[in-house]
């Protein structure tokens, strides 16, 4: 099981919300190349960017920084965060980013999005999906639609969609515990799915649990950040 960092930015710096919540902020660190460098010292090989600013305006803001981190570091970068245009999308393919990360677009413009897979290839791009209750949330949250995650997923797989992280909106930020029995139902229905876990990952325990019950990836962040994990303890993951 790969492990890979979340870096989330917010006027250029390194912070972490709580549920999505831009009033619960947390700034970490001011730098985040310094942050990505040490990542990538403790031989993790993969990043997950996500450009709060951009997710906000609805449009790509800090591609500087991705451009940055593609080109002073050796990670695989995921970007996320205002991919809304095509124009968004080559910002960040020409940024550098091997994979542009999709969510609430692939629901309310499916038609751009498969559009979108035709021409760049599904394998550029990671498909984001946000659960609450099993159903699938857009907007940054504010919004259940009815869409069972189930459902969701065999239709982007049917588009050629490969890669999918899902994250638990309950979850993401409290390091309570990522949501096993879901991702559980997933790989079980989707045995042949690049499938990564997202949100309330606490622990070196929970990273055990993840990768038995077969995730391919999890995504860490805010456990990084308090200390919850060492970045010498998830080396054992890199062997």
């Amino acid at each position: 099981m790969q492990i890979i960092p979340a870096i989330d930015i917010i006027d250029g710096k390194c912070v972490r919300l709580t549920q999505g919540d831009y009033a619960q902020k947390t700034i970490y660190n001011e730098n985040p190349l310094e942050v990505a460098l040490q990542f990538q010292d403790a031989g993790l090989q993969r990043l997950h960017l996500v450009d709060l600013d951009g997710a906000k305006a609805g449009a790509v803001k800090n591609w500087k920084i991705l451009e940055q981190l593609t080109v002073k570091t050796n990670m695989v970068i995921d970007f996320g965060g205002g991919i809304k245009k095509e124009e968004d999308l080559r910002i960040v393919f020409d940024s550098g980013a091997a994979y542009a990360t999709i969510g609430s677009l692939a629901v309310k413009e499916e038609a751009t999005f498969v559009a979108w897979l035709s021409t760049y290839g599904a394998s550029k791009f990671l498909l984001g999906a946000d659960v609450k209750d099993e159903k699938i949330a857009i907007g940054g949250w504010l919004e259940t639609t009815e869409i069972h995650i189930l459902d969701f997923i065999q239709q982007n797989h049917a588009h050629g969609i490969a890669q999918l992280f899902c994250t638990d909106v309950s979850k993401d930020g409290k390091l309570e515990g990522p949501s096993v029995a879901l991702y559980q139902k997933i790989i079980d229905a989707f045995p042949d799915l690049h499938f990564i876990a997202s949100g309330g990952v606490s622990n070196l325990a929970d990273l055990e649990q993840l990768q038995a019950i077969g995730c391919k990836g999890a995504i860490v962040g805010k456990a990084i950040y308090e200390n919850r994990i060492t970045l010498n303890e998830l080396s054992i993951f890199n062997a």
